[in-house]
């Protein structure tokens, strides 16, 4: 038990970083479903267009979340420049939803609203998650020391 306390408290403060990603993603999450359906079935876009839509939107809505309540306790020196960061990883991050969506469609000829959400919306997302969370910690949302030990070397 006291194994558990001890890493606990090591590591609690990432463990609530993690817990509040994890929230303001779930809501850029169901933005991006949401978003990506319509765009599919409500306005008839074709498959890469509505997914890169829909991902868009959550993109929006991930980094008012992150930026003033997951990471706020970070470095917030440079706005436009954690902006242009967070949108060009967030660009990779649809890159691994967009292989993910067109290897189903187009390796494996499963092109049906359950394959397109499990493919674009499950597993690419879930990559993309990854990614972004390891991302975001090293180049967006940077401790406040780590920020000025880079601005003093450079």
């Amino acid at each position: 038990m006291q194994l558990i306390s001890t890493l606990y408290r090591r590591f609690a403060h990432l463990i609530h970083e993690l817990a509040k990603f994890g929230t303001v993603g779930a809501v850029a999450y169901v933005t991006q479903v949401a978003a990506t359906n319509l765009f599919w079935y409500g306005l008839g876009l074709p498959e890469l267009a509505g997914q890169a839509l829909g991902t868009v939107c959550a993109t929006v809505v991930a980094f008012l979340g992150n930026r003033f309540w997951t990471f706020r306790h970070r470095s917030h020196g440079r706005l436009l420049l954690s902006y242009a960061l967070f949108f060009g990883l967030n660009g990779v991050g649809l890159l691994i939803q967009l292989a993910c969506l067109w290897f189903t469609v187009t390796v494996l000829g499963l092109d049906g609203p359950l394959a397109r959400n499990l493919a674009g919306n499950v597993v690419g997302v879930g990559l993309g998650t990854l990614f972004r969370f390891w991302s975001y910690r090293r180049w967006v949302f940077r401790a406040p020391r780590q920020a000025a030990s880079e601005a003093e070397r450079g």
